[in-house]
């Protein structure tokens, strides 16, 4: 049987980060797999997820959420079968619905191969505050949905965001755990919590264009193409990404600057500078950067806005970013 946790949460609230942290405390003895779910069709959680010592599929573009699930089956089918791992994390993405795969993993049809435990939710209290979350669906169904509550960034709360979140949590009629956490650090004992909330969701919005409809891999570079460009709508969401050949090198200044000033809600990318790989997360003001010595395999970017952004002129802003290595 192979024990099954969900890690949901709205954009930006840490997921990745989290299971990153729980997979360095992986028993050696223990084969973990990840199945990942992005929004956009560039698949950057793929890669910042890969070569940490588990099984990784990636489904991207939305699809994990679609009512009818058949990408969701394939790539758990895929991770049954191949690897027969003792622990799945899925990390749907940040715009997606738990329903689905909360009743798929729950069907007749898995249960001789699943224990499905708890499903852990993380909330950025500073978000409570703002009705464009607090108002969404799958924001509340997402936090509805969980047996374990992390809110996490908690290091950057206010006095406000503090009294709001404990306000929230009172009037939790299942009184579920919350946990205030830092950077995605938790316990992975938590893991072996049990699923105990039962309760009904109501049916998922489900409003996703897809380039790749049935996809199971994130996009890739065909032939000797040096880059592309993949878009995604829905949810009131756009994403725009692109992804670059292993050739292609950027200049770390600029590409900052890039990344920094994108007039967008999110961006997030591991690309090559002349150091190695440049990893960043960006979520409205809050900018995380990290470097490696080793250059990435390729090069991949997202960005994700509620409208249309000038993607063009931000295009042509990141191609001027490249420079020659020779």
């Amino acid at each position: 049987m192979t024990k099954v946790n969900l890690i949901t949460g709205f954009l930006g609230s840490g997921k990745t980060t989290t299971i990153q942290h729980l997979l360095q405390q992986k028993p050696e003895n223990e084969n973990w797999a990840i199945l990942v779910n992005e929004f956009g069709e560039i698949g950057i959680d793929g890669a910042l997820l890969a070569n940490r010592g588990a099984t990784l599929k990636e489904i991207p573009g939305g699809c994990m959420c679609c009512v009818n699930g058949l990408p969701m089956q394939v790539g758990l089918n895929m991770i049954l079968k191949q690897t027969k791992p003792d622990r799945l994390l899925i990390e749907p993405t940040g715009l997606g619905h738990p329903k689905q795969i909360l009743n798929l993993l729950t069907s007749e049809v898995y249960q001789p191969f699943l224990t499905l435990q708890a499903t852990f939710c993380l909330l950025d209290a500073r978000q409570l505050s703002e009705p464009r979350y607090t108002e969404n669906d799958n924001f509340r169904d997402q936090l509805a949905a969980a047996d374990i509550i992390l809110a996490n960034k908690s290091d950057t709360y206010s006095q406000q965001d503090s009294d709001l979140l404990s306000q929230w949590h009172n009037q939790d009629p299942l009184n579920r755990p919350l946990y205030l956490v830092e950077q995605g650090k938790i316990d992975s004992a938590l893991l072996n919590t049990e699923r105990t909330n039962q309760q009904s969701l109501p049916d998922s919005p489900h409003h996703h264009t897809h380039s790749k409809p049935n996809g199971l891999a994130a996009l890739s570079l065909p032939g000797n193409q040096g880059w592309r460009r993949a878009l995604n709508q829905g949810q009131g969401y756009t994403s725009c990404g692109w992804i670059f050949d292993s050739e292609t090198c950027f200049s770390t200044t600029e590409l900052l600057d890039w990344v920094r000033l994108s007039p967008v809600e999110r961006v997030k990318g591991v690309m090559r500078i002349p150091e190695g790989t440049l990893i960043f997360n960006r979520q409205g003001f809050d900018f995380k950067i990290e470097t490696q010595p080793v250059a990435p395999l390729d090069s991949r970017v997202e960005l994700i806005h509620t409208d249309e952004a000038p993607w063009n002129e931000l295009q042509s802003a990141l191609l001027k970013a490249r420079i020659n290595m020779l």
